[in-house]
């Protein structure tokens, strides 16, 4: 049977989006598949904002939540895999839904073309007319 925890947390971010406000995700930054900026780290995780005005590409797949976005000014993939997500919430609130820590046991793969040891690929612009 698949976890539940993708559905819940596409659920939260859905419910926290239509109320107007910024959803964060607490991330176990131990996890060794997650592509995260490690300068923002804090006593093993990490808050991350996934408000579409601060990151783009997102996707809230089964297994891995990706998208891009800036930190200090430079551009970064960011990847973490959903049993590595530890909570999500509204930032203004509070209000959201926490997961089991212990939920790591059968980390999923490697996305295609991310893998932990791949560096954060330039931003590229493209001239639309």
């Amino acid at each position: 049977m698949t976890s539940s925890q993708p559905y819940l947390i596409r659920a939260m971010y859905d419910w926290i989006i239509d109320n107007g406000l910024t959803p964060y995700l607490l991330v176990n930054a131990k996890n060794d598949y997650a592509m995260i900026p490690r300068d923002y780290v804090e006593d093993g995780k990490i808050v991350l904002n996934i408000n579409p005005s601060a990151v783009s590409e997102l996707q809230l797949g089964n297994d891995y939540i990706m998208f891009n976005a800036r930190f200090s000014g430079k551009a970064m993939e960011v990847s973490v895999p959903t049993v590595a997500v530890l909570a999500i919430y509204a930032r203004e609130n509070g209000q959201g839904m926490m997961f089991d820590e212990t939920n790591n046991d059968n980390p999923p793969t490697p996305p295609q073309n991310n893998t932990p040891t791949e560096k954060p690929k330039k931003p590229q612009l493209k001239v639309v007319k």
